[in-house]
């Protein structure tokens, strides 16, 4: 990173009054949170499981909280990396006007951000789909091992939010819990493949926006609809835009500068946490 230019992003930063950040995954891998896409922007893995599966099938559910009950391990331990902190610095600055996050780790949060909405929810937080009830992850994990004890003799490689790789084991015999209030399935509080993201959530990152000078985009490939629309928007505005993303983005083509860099290294050292 010595011999990184930054000095365009310093004078990015510097211009604006009032900007709008959006993070993606590329901003949690120095945690150790596996991304789902490469560089080129394709799937590194299968697709995680789909809002459609997860609610009609037994075993897709199954099979979720299965991998999810290994994968949790580590993730639930994940620790803010230096991105999280200067982005975190910026709004102690009083510079920015709001960060969206794809992310559903939590760890702007963690790094002691304040103004933050989780685009896709948070997956430290279990919802049960009949009563609404909303219970720490945590409790759940605490339920998911004491019906499932002899679990943890399959090793797994850890995947994407909190999954883990479980290839070729037979998830039948895995117990789900249900919710201890009224017996209702238990989804992760989590907008899955095939789900919409909130109106309401959608539209205050919207209204964040319109009133930005300048939108940051830090490790994602912008490859999804839910985050590629705040870089068309921005454009539709006349509001700049600046990429920190190792590879490619579908938002190239719309912004005034693009660093293809580690995003907590060019940050911290932009920000001057180094």
């Amino acid at each position: 990173m010595t011999s990184l230019d930054l000095t365009p992003l310093r004078a990015f930063l510097d211009r604006s009054r009032s900007l709008f950040v959006l993070t993606g995954a590329g901003c949690s891998t120095q945690s150790g949170i596996p991304a789902y896409r490469d560089e080129r922007g394709e799937w590194t893995r299968k697709q995680p499981v789909t809002w459609q599966a997860f609610s009609s099938d037994p075993l897709a559910r199954k099979r979720y909280w299965g991998r999810s009950m290994i994968g949790w391990q580590s993730f639930g331990r994940a620790l803010p990396n230096p991105a999280h902190l200067a982005l975190a610095r910026l709004e102690q600055s009083r510079r920015l006007s709001g960060l969206v996050t794809q992310n559903v780790d939590g760890l702007h949060q963690a790094a002691g951000h304040r103004e933050v909405i989780d685009l896709h929810g948070r997956l430290d937080t279990v919802r049960c789909l009949a009563c609404g009830t909303l219970s720490l992850r945590s409790k759940m994990q605490d339920r998911l091992i004491a019906a499932n004890p002899h679990w943890f003799e399959h090793a797994a490689q850890d995947a994407p939010d909190g999954d883990a790789d479980l290839d070729g084991v037979d998830f039948d015999s895995f117990l789900v819990p249900e919710c201890p209030r009224c017996g209702g399935m238990l989804k992760p509080d989590v907008v899955l493949f095939g789900e919409n993201v909130p109106r309401d959530r959608l539209g205050q990152t919207l209204e964040w926006l319109e009133r930005s000078d300048a939108l940051l985009i830090v490790g994602s490939s912008l490859t999804v609809f839910s985050g590629y629309r705040y870089a068309r928007r921005a454009a539709e505005l006349g509001i700049p835009i600046a990429l920190i993303n190792r590879g490619r983005t579908r938002a190239d083509s719309l912004a005034s500068l693009k660093l293809e860099v580690c995003c907590a290294h060019a940050l911290a050292a932009t920000v001057g946490m180094d």
